[in-house]
């Protein structure tokens, strides 16, 4: 078999845990498989890359941020292919340039346009253990990107589906997926297999264990995906076709999503495409837009809320300060105090009352919801932060996830 393998932060921490995936690598090799490695850097690099550059700058150059923060994954990479060296396996590193990963020009977010699989297929033939230093690729132009957080499971799913990996594991600090953030809920429970429709909404909706962009990828290329600890032999989660699953649970999973902010744009002058223009510019910053409420006010003008991810922030404002000089827009606020709590389940599409008991439950706990959007499989409500681990909890026991 041909498995790719990709190691998160945690996984890698620091040296005694790069030794051990060093021996669970080894362990692949020695059981007749070719293995292609993705790492990510160590637990807690790409945070102090961060702070040494706002040290110096509060909004730095996103192609030096590039430059800077892709060197994390790069040194986890030469660590773990010297400590494989050592245990007698031939193995070589690769940035993402060297494996052929080629992306566009948008840097600190760039996506992958393709991967030249051309260097890691030969280093494969000649028996070779290949390690990938995740998070980057190159652009077209020859200048260093990188993917956004997450993005070395992305690098790990795109890299599968260039080699026509059999199976792609992604390992983590965490057993596999669960009906919530242990962490919160004590009594979530892991799941055996999720479907991907699933798996990306939760994922899109603030579960941290995939990213969603890889997700989607895996859904695409239809990707064997597995994910599970590095800390154990314990079986992890397969994230499979729905078909696959036999008995299709009402609600698979609560997802609770902190990292999000309000905006709220008052007096807003009410004529045609006054939001396709607010709208259009704020796509034109790469703000990616998550809910929206329009509401016509008594004046006659519009009122209009919507929500961004915290990182967004910044560009938001500066694309909504330039509708208000323009006196489109007479005044705006901002929220940073919220959350978004979802529930997701491919069994929503055949039953009914699902929504009703999630709202139910919230006015149960005196809990207001200030935003509701809702997909065939899933229910997404924004609510204060501060009772945010309260909600996930009622919800998780509401709809008895634990059993």
């Amino acid at each position: 078999m041909l498995i790719v393998q990709k190691f998160g932060g945690t996984s890698v921490g620091d040296l005694e845990r790069i030794q051990n995936v060093a021996n669970r690598v080894a362990e692949t090799k020695k059981a007749g498989n070719d293995v292609i490695v993705v790492v990510s850097a160590m637990s807690g690099e790409t945070n102090k890359l961060v702070e040494y550059a706002e040290h110096f700058s509060s909004n730095p150059a996103r192609a030096e941020m590039d430059m800077l923060l892709s060197s994390g994954e790069r040194v986890t990479a030469s660590l773990l292919s010297i400590a494989l060296n050592e245990m007698g396996h031939n193995t070589v590193s690769m940035t993402g340039r060297k494996a052929g990963i080629i992306t566009d020009n948008l840097h600190t977010k760039a996506r992958i346009e393709e991967i030249d699989p051309t260097t890691m297929n030969n280093a494969l033939k000649e028996g070779k253990i290949i390690v990938v230093a995740g998070f980057q690729g190159v652009s077209l132009e020859g200048n260093v990107t990188t993917l956004g957080r997450g993005g070395s499971d992305l690098s790990a799913v795109a890299i599968a589906g260039a080699v026509k990996a059999d199976l792609c594991e992604i390992y983590t600090d965490v057993s596999g997926i669960y009906t919530t953030d242990p962490r919160i809920e004590p009594k979530a429970r892991k799941l055996d297999l999720i479907s991907y429709d699933e798996m990306l909404e939760l994922a899109s909706l603030g579960a941290k264990v995939l990213q969603n962009r890889s997700v989607e990828l895996a859904k695409k290329l239809n990707v064997n995906l597995v994910t599970r600890t590095s800390f154990s032999n314990e079986e992890g989660t397969l994230i499979t076709k729905e078909e696959n699953i036999m008995e299709k649970p009402l609600v698979s999973g609560i997802a609770l999503d902190k990292n999000q902010a309000r905006i709220s744009l008052m007096g807003v002058t009410d004529r045609p495409g006054i939001a396709s223009d607010i709208f259009g510019k704020l796509a034109a910053s790469d703000v990616n837009i998550d809910m929206i409420i329009q509401n016509k006010a008594h004046d006659g003008t519009t009122n209009i809320d919507f929500t961004v991810a915290k990182g967004d922030l910044y560009d938001a404002k500066n694309v909504v300060d330039g509708f208000v000089k323009s006196g489109e827009i007479k005044a705006d606020s901002y929220n940073e105090q919220i959350c978004k709590v979802s529930i997701v389940g491919v069994g929503m599409k055949s039953h009914t009352g699902v929504a009703a008991k999630a709202f139910l439950t919230m006015a149960n706990d005196n809990i207001n919801i200030n935003m509701i959007s809702t997909s065939e499989i899933k229910v997404s409500m924004v609510i204060d932060e501060k009772y945010a681990e309260l909600a996930v909890r009622s919800l998780h026991n509401a709809y008895e996830l634990d059993k």
